[in-house]
């Protein structure tokens, strides 16, 4: 049934993944804004496996060898900003052992090989040295991961594309997909009817907002979209 959503997906971007959220009333999870991909056009999509840096890169390899197949390896190392925690060794691993990419709250090095390697990389950025420490491992090293604001389990499908990247529960992904579909096919038609000569204010009615406003003041613009697209107008 994942395989069928994650396929669902490919045509859908974060940002109308991230409009299935608010329609269906979960929470959009993003990661920070500063976590990019490493070369544009690169997308990630598949089941989060958590992992917590240390400062060895044994703990990916072991990460590695436990993850689901076509599975988004979330690295969790605090967002710091004075070492880089994976380079081509660790991403050329998981690339072979059936990995789809890496999300990293942290920062990679050997940036040159990585963009050659062409495999899906979303960090912080970039930086020479490695780690020149060695932390005690937690004991749910591999259960859960802290990006910025957001916990990482392996419960979570990772998104990642041009735009950003989104986690969403798996057991969420069907209505969020759903809903998202409906917004990504709501868009493409007013794009159309824009580019054909038709303004976005006309679409949504929008002097019928106005005066619909003017006698309520509590009447919002998303209120009014939703009762024109009740309506099959939009």
């Amino acid at each position: 049934m994942l395989e069928k959503w994650l396929s669902e997906i490919e045509d859908l971007s974060t940002p109308h993944l991230a409009d299935g959220c608010m329609a269906t009333g979960y929470p959009i999870r993003s990661a920070p804004a500063g976590i990019q991909a490493l070369r544009p056009g690169q997308r990630i999509a598949g089941r989060a496996q958590p992992v917590r840096h240390v400062g060895s890169i044994d703990i990916f390899f072991e990460a590695i060898d436990q993850m689901p197949g076509s599975a988004v390896l979330v690295v969790d190392n605090d967002g710091r900003m004075d070492e880089a925690c994976i380079g081509d060794i660790v991403l050329l691993e998981a690339k072979a052992a059936g990995a789809t990419g890496f999300v990293l709250w942290g920062l990679h090095r050997d940036s040159a090989e990585l963009r050659q390697i062409d495999f899906p990389v979303f960090s912080l950025g970039s930086l020479p040295n490695g780690p020149q420490r060695l932390h005690a491992r937690p004991v749910d090293a591999f259960e859960r991961a802290i990006v910025g604001a957001q916990v990482v389990t392996p419960r979570d499908i990772v998104i990642g594309d041009t735009n950003g990247v989104l986690f969403i529960a798996e057991d969420k992904l069907e209505q969020i997909v759903s809903a998202a579909k409906v917004y990504r096919d709501t868009e493409a038609r007013q794009l159309s009817a824009m580019r054909d000569g038709r303004s976005f204010r006309d679409l949504i009615r929008f002097p019928d907002y106005l005066a619909k406003r003017k006698v309520d003041p509590s009447y919002g613009l998303r209120v009014h979209l939703k009762a024109i697209a009740g309506a099959g107008e939009v």
